[in-house]
């Protein structure tokens, strides 16, 4: 029953965090440029929930946010399912304990998350890539996205533990033998 709610509140925040991102952070850009909040939700999915996790609600938030905004439905969901599997990977081979370590892993998140991004709207839609700009919206959107990783870390830390007990189940001893 609680894989359950866990699963229903994920769908809802979802919902949540795209009305806060339209809603909110359009007011509270820096250098027009917004932070991205669902790298960091994805990257919190793949390091509690698991890389499978993490790719199945990267291209299910990817398609509900290609479908909302109209967008060509599939490239967010490539970027974001990426994204929630290489939170699985990290979740493997770092530890979720250090704020520096979780930092470090939102800004690689993002910056991959990014440069996906803009190679597939380059290959697909032909769009004509500045690198300046490019360079400058990426390296504001990493040092918004590790403000907000910063300030919800405590939050993420504590629920994150509660989900992977309960997805994952406690095995500990399996998971190092």
């Amino acid at each position: 029953m609680k894989k359950v709610i866990i699963h229903i509140s994920l769908i809802i925040t979802c919902i949540v965090m795209y009305l806060f991102q339209t809603m909110f952070f359009t007011n509270f850009t820096i250098a027009g440029v917004m932070p991205n909040i669902f790298i960091i939700v994805m990257l919190y999915i793949g390091l509690y929930m698991g890389r499978s996790m993490g790719i199945i609600y990267g291209i299910l938030y990817g398609i509900f946010i290609d479908i909302w905004i109209g967008k060509n439905i599939g490239i967010t969901s490539i970027c974001l399912a990426l994204i929630g599997f290489l939170g699985g990977v990290f979740d493997k081979n770092f530890s979720k304990d250090s704020r520096i370590t979780v930092l470090l892993m939102g800004a690689v998140s993002t910056t991959i998350y990014e440069v996906v991004l803009y190679i597939i709207q380059y290959i697909i839609i032909e769009t004509n890539i500045d690198i300046f700009a490019f360079i400058k919206i990426l390296s504001i959107e990493v040092l918004y996205n590790l403000l907000l990783i910063t300030i919800l870390y405590p939050l993420m830390k504590f629920t994150g533990y509660e989900i992977e007990n309960e997805i994952k189940g406690d095995k500990i001893l399996t998971r190092y033998f």
